[in-house]
């Protein structure tokens, strides 16, 4: 059986937190796999790093991920994240509607 590449959890869904916050979920992503470039509209992201190292990307601008950082994808930006350590990449992801 293959592991997922990529994991999230969700810990509260839209309807819990009355469709302000489309997520929050603890995201995991094996050793070399990525979390592919993808847009927000009239939405933005929050990446709080826990536990792992990677790159994360935004608008083709890459900046090193360690546990403690947090990135911000503002509306109408784009990013992604990649697992460059041995071990996983953990992070919390939170996705608020503008």
């Amino acid at each position: 059986m293959q592991k997922e590449a990529v994991r999230k959890e969700t810990l509260l869904n839209e309807e819990q937190m009355n469709g302000k916050i489309n997520l929050f979920a603890k995201v995991t992503i094996l050793p070399g796999e990525a979390l592919g470039h993808h847009e927000h509209h009239e939405e933005t992201e929050t990446y709080y790093i826990l536990s792992g190292t990677g790159v994360y990307e935004e608008d083709g601008a890459e900046t090193p991920a360690n546990p403690g950082d947090v990135f911000f994808c503002k509306d109408g930006s784009g990013h992604g994240i990649t697992c460059t350590s041995e071990e996983p990449l953990v992070f919390m992801a939170l996705i608020i509607r503008s």
